[in-house]
């Protein structure tokens, strides 16, 4: 009988042990801006929107000024960042928008795992707080890909309050701008808080049609600012799951259109004159200070040192719709130049990662699910494209990422090779060269008199394109 209780105590010591060992194991914070330039912020040089928490972050962890996404639209950018593989892999290049949102199977395959599946079969907890925009139909549902919970809307965007400009309802306490092609180019029409533009190319979508705002999957009527209610749910997970190992995903829909500011945060901005750009200051440093509250609800469980942060813009920005500058790179969002797909990203981890730190090797968002799975002593996958973070970091002769895939509809491609890289700004373009060390803005195209290179570059091209799924953009 004593051999029998010693064994059962040997065994309940053991599981004991093991739960401790997981409860260890470190946190996941994932923070993706949307549609924020590379150029918005004050770690990227921005002396004029105040951004101290994203700002502190990088005082805390690694700058990368070569921080990539695989594509310059949401949702197969987000498609990359969620399972670690390019997402043409499995022939998810398009950005579902509006209705097509609710075509069945619109959105991230049923063949492909996220990351945050695999940590929560390992024992993590899961959430996701904000955009998803990788499907609207119940087997995308994020509760089925992983996630434990869910807060948040499934398509591209939302406005930030409650209204209806269709319906001619109000957006109370926001100072609203929207684009209407009806006006003339270049003009703006102000009726009280509401301001309507011609500046882009395309009038405002109704982004609330069809795609109410959730918890889990039961509709809820939301009052408060978006921007602050996405900040405010992130805190409640850490608040409810600090003692378990966990994965948290705050995916904001700021600074995305429609621009909507609260009235204070313009009031605190009178300096700017132009009110298009008050207005994105105004949702920007709303954006800041969710960061600020979600890294303070962090520290005030003392979890700092045993929680990744990592901060990045899910594309570069839409600079004509939204003012969000992707200086001093060329081009935005939609966009295969730098503009579109250098994104400003931060990687805080005090303690495991060198703090305070401006890394200029290429670091792309598929990397987030290589370095999560090493975060939990979990096997990498070998299908993924992304590396974790912590296999070369330390070491400053080694390389990340020697090349960087990109494809999209309309014929885009493009490659980063070393500091080469090659654009195809659309079908029926000449493919163009440029080395980024010396001229990160692409402005001088050596397609003409580096010919060798450009060869080398389209070949390795086509040997990545090979390896994709086929299909017609």
């Amino acid at each position: 009988m004593r051999i029998v209780l010693l064994a059962l105590y040997c065994v309940a010591a053991l599981c004991r042990s093991s739960l401790c060992l997981a409860d260890d194991r470190p946190n996941l914070v994932v923070i993706v801006a949307d549609d924020l330039g590379y150029g918005e912020t004050g770690m990227m040089g921005n002396r004029q929107i105040p951004t101290p928490h994203i700002d502190a972050l990088a005082d805390d962890g690694i700058r990368c000024t070569s921080g990539y996404v695989t594509s310059s639209y949401c949702s197969p950018s987000r498609a990359g960042i969620m399972t670690g593989r390019y997402q043409s892999r499995f022939g998810y290049d398009v950005n579902p928008t509006g209705k097509r949102n609710l075509i069945p199977g619109m959105g991230l395959p049923l063949s492909e795992t996220t990351f945050v599946k695999k940590l929560g079969a390992a024992g993590y907890r899961t959430g996701l707080v904000g955009k998803w925009h990788l499907g609207a139909t119940e087997p995308l549902h994020p509760l089925r890909r992983g996630f434990d919970s869910f807060y948040g809307f499934l398509h591209e965007g939302h406005f930030y309050v409650p209204g209806s400009l269709a319906e001619g309802v109000p957006h109370k306490n926001v100072l609203t701008m929207v684009r209407d092609t009806t006006l003339e180019a270049g003009k703006r029409v102000r009726s009280g808080n509401l301001i309507r533009g011609n500046y882009a190319r395309m009038s405002e979508p109704l982004y609330d049609q069809d795609n109410p705002i959730l918890r889990g999957t039961e509709i809820i009527e939301e009052t408060r600012y978006l921007t602050d209610a996405i900040t405010e749910e992130a805190v409640t997970f850490i608040d409810q799951h600090h003692a378990d190992p966990f994965c948290l995903m705050v995916c904001y829909n700021a600074v995305h259109s429609p621009m909507q500011a609260k009235l204070e945060d313009c009031q605190t901005l009178r300096r700017i004159t132009d009110v298009q750009r008050r207005i994105f200051a105004g949702m920007l440093i709303a954006l800041d200070r969710g960061v600020g509250a979600i890294t303070e609800a962090i520290d005030q469980h003392r979890l700092r040192r045993k929680t990744l942060v990592v901060f990045l813009s899910d594309n570069g920005g839409p600079t004509a719709e939204l003012t969000s500058s992707n200086a001093p790179l060329r081009g935005g969002k939609g966009s295969l130049y730098e503009g579109g797909i250098r994104v400003p990203m931060v990687w805080s981890f005090p303690g495991r990662l060198p703090a305070g730190v401006s890394e200029p090797r290429p670091v792309i968002s598929l990397d987030i699910a290589a370095t999560a799975l090493d975060l939990a002593g979990l096997p990498a996958d070998d299908q993924a494209d992304g590396i974790s973070l912590f296999r070369w970091i330390d070491n400053p002769i080694a390389t990340s990422h020697q090349h960087v895939f990109w494809r999209m509809p309309g014929g885009k491609q493009a490659l980063r090779s070393g500091d080469w890289k090659i654009v195809r700004p659309k079908k029926g373009r000449p493919i163009e060269l440029y080395h980024l060390k010396i001229d990160p803005s692409e402005e001088r195209d050596l397609a003409s008199s580096q010919t060798e290179k450009l060869r080398e570059l389209i070949n390795r091209w086509q040997a990545f394109d090979a390896q994709m799924a086929d299909v017609d953009l």
